[in-house]
């Protein structure tokens, strides 16, 4: 049941004078929405995270889908907040991050490619400031003194390019000041962090300033600000900084704006379409990336405090067939049925809603269902929750579509209605960086503790000295497992979390230790999902 979106926004109270039309399945939303949003109180929000996935996923996206159009089959007015998609994935391996089957957004193929073209403005903004950082190499015209061996601002590409890690530029007469470089993923970018984490232009504009791009040869900051092209940047993100609005295949209202990656940034939509959901809609569900050690931990300890709310419930998605990987199964044998492993891998769930329960959060499980899951599996799993007093629902929204997710709605809100939650973050603002990382690997990656490189130590002693030490802290790891190897599933026991660096987002206010074999610009698997689409 697809609308024209202009019935879309009406559903979500938005008149037409409020939109930028980008076709008649897509829209921009105008700041003019302020001023009938500022004057109502806040909805509810519900926060989506899952265990720790396979490489494939667990349906983190098509669970938030099918709870919005399960709302929807209810007449509950809801809103549904996502990330837009990022390229590099859409051609890697996941091929899609718009939901799947009956439980998708529309328009699909828009979404997953140029959409508004938000992507490609980011990716422009960036590479416009690192063309002026080398001009100004060349010509020294601002005269800031820039070390060359020491340019923290890398160029962005929206695709999975491994071959772009290291280069070297300026090769050739009058082609500038030769240099090592490299390229990261546009997502992982701080500025995407930054347009994800304003509150509206007016900080966004502020954060950028604060941006650090180079230090100078006598070791100062070298800004944004000094490079003096923060309003050339505006111009380029002034449409990109707007939510868009699009729909699910039921009609439902659905805000995509914004996608940081998880395992680096905080892997959360904007704030700025956040707080117009809250403002517009009784009830706001949101997902925050990858697992519950990375995007919700975040989310809590981050974008939470940012917005100054206070969420009322998450959700926890899981699948057989994720908990048969935890349990030891290979990920190409996940279709077979295994009971026993299913019981092996459930620490890993159970890891996770207790580390939830730590942010002071009530919890619904969701289940999402697989053709491949066995009657004997399914209840064992129900057997295992119900023991444990967990409230849980199966999703087949896959097949079913708004009907698959309507358990599951109405489990979410019959935990509303109950309000156990009281949420509160992880760690005081004023605790030292290295207690908010040990607090964070204890608590949430069940660590034995922290070893530190000595690059690491001598960059968390310079953020304290430079007067950061109250950031937040933004943990860069796998998403593949608790502990900071990718190989460790389950629950990893007596293990060590390896910090080999530290960096500094002044931007985005956060510290980013750098856990184990992190990278910033991804690369393709040995089949991408680019080669795979010849065959559709």
């Amino acid at each position: 049941m697809v609308l024209d979106i202009v019935d879309v926004a009406r559903k979500a109270g938005i008149e037409e004078r409020h939109l930028e039309l980008y076709g008649r399945d897509k829209a921009k939303i105008l700041d003019t929405i302020a001023e009938k949003a500022d004057s109502r109180h806040d909805g509810k929000l519900i926060l989506v995270t899952a265990i720790t996935p396979t490489k494939a996923g667990e349906g983190k996206t098509t669970t938030s889908i099918a709870l919005a159009e399960g709302f929807g089959e209810m007449h509950q007015n809801a809103l549904l907040c996502l990330r837009e998609p990022a390229l590099g994935p859409v051609f890697g391996i996941k091929g899609g991050a718009t939901g799947g089957g009956k439980a998708s957004i529309h328009p699909s193929e828009d979404i997953n490619l140029h959409f508004t073209g938000d992507m490609h403005a980011l990716t422009s903004s960036i590479n416009l400031v690192a063309a002026l950082i080398d001009n100004e190499l060349f010509h020294g015209s601002l005269g800031l003194d820039i070390d060359p061996e020491r340019v923290t601002w890398k160029r962005a590409l929206d695709m999975n390019d491994r071959a772009l890690r290291e280069i070297d530029i300026a090769l050739g007469p009058k082609n500038g000041l030769p240099r090592h470089d490299g390229f990261i993923i546009t997502v992982a970018h701080e500025m995407m962090a930054i347009m994800c984490l304003a509150k509206d232009e007016e900080d966004f504009l502020a954060r950028l300033n604060e941006m650090i791009v180079a230090y100078s040869k006598s070791g100062k900051e070298v800004t944004l600000r000094d490079l003096r092209c923060s309003k050339a940047v505006m111009r380029l993100m002034k449409k990109a900084l707007r939510p868009n609005l699009v729909q699910t295949l039921s009609g439902d209202p659905v805000f995509v704006h914004g996608g940081p990656f998880a395992n680096i940034a905080h892997g959360c939509s904007s704030i700025i379409s956040l707080k117009l959901a809250l403002k517009l809609s009784p009830l706001v569900i949101t997902e925050a990336g990858f697992a519950a050690d990375l995007g919700a931990e975040k989310f809590f300890d981050i974008v939470a405090r940012e917005m100054g709310i206070k969420p009322s419930l998450t959700v926890l998605v899981a699948t057989i067939r994720a908990l048969k990987l935890h349990g030891g199964v290979p990920f190409g044998e996940l279709a077979s049925p295994d009971v026993e492993a299913l019981k092996r891998g459930l620490p890993n769930l159970l890891a996770h809603y207790e580390n939830l329960k730590k942010f002071g959060m009530d919890v619904v499980v969701a289940i999402n269902h697989f053709s491949t899951d066995v009657p004997e599996e399914t209840a064992y799993l129900e057997d295992y929750l119900r023991a444990r007093d967990i409230r849980f629902a199966f999703v087949d929204a896959y097949e079913r579509g708004a009907k698959g997710g309507v358990g599951l709605a109405h489990k979410v809100i019959e935990a509303l209605g109950v309000g156990a939650s009281d949420y509160r973050p992880l760690y005081g603002m004023s605790e030292s960086i290295k207690a908010k990382i040990e607090k964070i690997a204890r608590e949430i990656y069940r660590a034995d503790g922290v070893e530190y490189s000595e690059l690491a130590e001598r960059q968390i002693a310079d953020c304290e000295a430079r007067g950061y030490g109250s950031f937040y802290v933004c943990m860069a790891k796998t998403p593949n497992s608790l502990s900071d190897d990718p190989k460790l599933l389950g629950v990893p026991l007596h293990h060590v979390v390896h910090i080999r660096e530290v960096e500094v987002s002044r931007g985005a206010r956060f510290i980013v230790p750098l856990a184990g074999s992190i990278l910033r610009m991804p690369g393709l698997p040995k089949v991408p999902a680019a080669i795979k689409m010849e065959d559709e």
